[in-house]
């Protein structure tokens, strides 16, 4: 059988009705057998299975699970939004357990070093007057959030932050040193490994975490008006009307070798533009 997120997206229409719910994301009904690992508190929360044939699917995305009861979405506590991410450095060390997982639904893991990251994300708004909630839900392509590389991202708030303690201290550094400074304070795990101190009675690990501003929120009503009350959508990034397109047949294809073709005549699709990131198709069904 083919797996792709197109593949996922099709499942979850399917039981679309679920996410109206109280049940967690992290128990939501997903298809196991379209699944190489599910995790709980480690990224990735779920990971797609490969295909052999890689052609037209490659299947290996990684989906990270964000819910909230408004229409924020949660801050990102374990790994900073991307696009993509190198599947090499998210199945050693601590998450080698990922890896085994992958390896026992029988990928070959290395087959596809770089891996498409989505965000499952869901978020609730009560309705005036009323104990009922509207529901939005979206299957989002990480380059919504991922606007800069993260490596630039961490070095110019470690900057930010060594520059207003210099002018406190009324001090001056090279500017080669801070440049040096800089490169060294431009990787996530530099932070988020535990620190252990001689005779100290506790670890230390200073932690990253990312907030999504206003523009980027694809929940906000007043930046993102297609993405409706008591919807799912999928949302990907284009840049021709080839790639767009592209998206459609991926997702027509999917539906029909799921079963579900008579779904895939009621997606209504439709176009955003991110303030900072270009063009972004989606693929919308109501939730009722």
């Amino acid at each position: 059988m083919t797996h792709s997120i197109y593949h996922f997206f099709a499942d979850l229409i399917v039981k679309k009705v679920g996410f109206t719910g109280d049940v967690p994301l992290e128990d939501f009904p997903f298809d196991d057998g379209m699944l190489s690992c599910r995790n709980a508190g480690v990224f990735p929360d779920l990971a797609i299975k490969l295909n052999r044939d890689m052609s037209v699917f490659t299947g290996g995305e990684l989906v990270e699970l964000k819910s909230s009861n408004n229409y924020s979405i949660a801050s990102f506590n374990s790994t900073i939004p991307a696009g993509e991410k190198n599947i090499l450095k998210i199945t050693k060390g601590a998450n080698s357990n990922v890896r085994r997982q992958m390896e026992a639904a029988g990928d070959d893991v290395d087959a596809l070093p770089v891996r498409q990251v989505y965000y499952l994300v869901r978020g609730r708004r009560k309705q005036r007057g009323s104990d009922a909630q509207h529901v939005k839900v979206c299957l989002v392509h990480g380059s919504f959030f991922e606007t800069i590389p993260a490596a630039k991202l961490i070095s110019s708030s470690f900057e930010q932050a060594m520059n207003e303690r210099l002018a406190q201290a009324s001090e001056e550094i090279t500017d080669e040193l801070k440049q040096k400074l800089l490169l060294l304070f431009s990787e996530q795990e530099t932070f988020s490994r535990v620190r252990r101190v001689e005779k100290a009675s506790v670890r230390l690990r200073f932690r990253v975490m990312t907030e999504v501003t206003s523009k980027a929120n694809i929940l906000n009503r007043n930046e993102y008006a297609s993405i409706a009350d008591d919807t799912l959508n999928f949302v990907a990034p284009f840049h021709t009307a080839q790639d767009r397109n592209a998206h459609v047949e991926k997702l027509k294809t999917a539906f029909e070798q799921t079963g579900n073709h008579e779904l895939f005549s009621r997606l209504m699709f439709a176009e955003i533009k991110h303030h900072l990131n270009g063009n972004f198709f989606v693929a919308q069904i109501g939730l009722k």
